[in-house]
């Protein structure tokens, strides 16, 4: 009996400490191209899947690097299909999504009304699609032209230097990290006017505690915010992550020495290693989950504790097998996101491949 109790504690913490049951292929076959429209999304071609989210339509949405695409997978049967741009073909056009030219997109968010807006990295350019018409246009950068100008001035004229994430920050705001001009940048939807809310343009450590206006910020990849309105800063050459808080407006130290690496797990996140970490999330009990991609893995920064463990992975690149997700192997991956039920999707991108992680 004794036995048995111990048993049922040991599961029951385990499932408050946020461990996954199972982790699955859900989209690609590995083969790196766009095909498959139409079918199961399990024999479609996916080319290389980063930045994730869901819809409003509750389908799956992902961007593929590779492909320059946006693509959709059907939650009842499990489809996919290609929702905007031209497969395997990469340049820079607004108008009709099927008609539309991506060039690398990272990351993809929706609005509250279902318009998608997309970080898409080599036009230097931040994209919207309509939910209702589905055009596609610019809300930010001149196309295909990078550098760093045009604070407080219109979004649509600022230059940037590889725009690589963006997130929704309030009804009428996108925060987008500028990795190359090592700043974060903000558009204010409403007026269309764009400008530098963190960063110094200066590859240097930020210090802890410090406030935010004048301290750098060393390649700032990808972000989220918070419950609180907090926003997580996952800094890639930096090997660090930070937490803005918004009260005091100061960045907190949170995970990451600094160094590149894959240590520290089961202790003080602080003090572990990172690997050039580029997409993160914020989990259902207020977990920072990260794609350590490389380390090839998926690692949690607890919110109680402070601890940083390993989800998804074991350090070395592979590809699976699906089941364990302590035993399944990534390739590099790029993009996670949370589901309202508390499921993790992957964008295992060098295996060109999504995946599931239930909990």
């Amino acid at each position: 009996m004794q036995r048995f109790y111990f048993s049922l504690c040991l599961i029951a913490a385990l499932h408050d400490a946020g461990f996954a049951a199972e982790i699955r292929t859900i989209a690609g076959t590995g083969a790196k191209t766009v095909s498959g429209d139409g079918g199961p999304a399990v024999q479609a071609g996916v080319s290389e899947p980063f930045g994730l989210d869901i819809g409003p339509d509750g389908a799956l949405y992902w961007a593929e690097y590779g492909g320059n695409v946006i693509r959709r997978m059907d939650p009842q049967h499990q489809t996919v299909s290609t929702y905007a741009g031209v497969g395997n073909k990469a340049g820079y056009q607004d108008g009709p999504a099927n008609q539309a030219l991506f060039n690398q997109p990272h990351e993809i968010r929706f609005d509250a009304a279902g318009n998608l807006f997309i970080s898409d990295m080599l036009t230097q350019t931040i994209r919207r699609i309509d939910w209702k018409t589905k055009v596609v246009s610019t809300v930010a950068g001149v196309g295909n032209k990078n550098g760093f100008a045009g604070d407080d001035g219109p979004a649509t004229k600022a230059l940037f230097d590889q725009p690589i994430s963006v997130v929704l920050d309030g009804p009428q705001g996108l925060l987008v990290c500028d990795i190359k001009n090592h700043r974060i940048r903000a558009v204010d939807l409403e007026s269309g006017i764009v400008k530098t809310v963190a960063g110094t343009g200066e590859r240097k450590p930020t210090p802890d505690g410090a406030a935010v206006a004048g301290t750098p910020l060393h390649g700032p990849r990808t972000l989220a915010v918070d419950a609180d309105g907090n926003v997580i800063i996952v800094l890639r050459e930096g090997s660090a992550v930070y937490r803005w808080d918004r009260k005091q407006n100061v960045l907190k130290h949170v995970a990451g020495v600094g160094q590149a690496g894959y240590s520290g797990d089961g202790g003080d996140a602080k003090l572990a290693k990172i690997n050039g970490p580029k997409g993160v999330a914020i989990g259902p009990e207020g977990d920072i989950y990260l794609a350590d991609t490389e380390s090839n893995t998926i690692r949690a920064i607890r919110l109680k504790t402070g601890l940083i463990e390993t989800i998804v992975g074991d350090g070395q690149k592979g590809d699976g097998p699906d089941g364990d997700p302590k035993k399944c192997r990534l390739n590099r991956p790029h993009g996670v996101f949370f589901d309202k039920a508390g499921n993790l999707y992957i964008g295992d991108s060098s295996n060109n491949k999504v995946r599931k992680l239930t909990r």
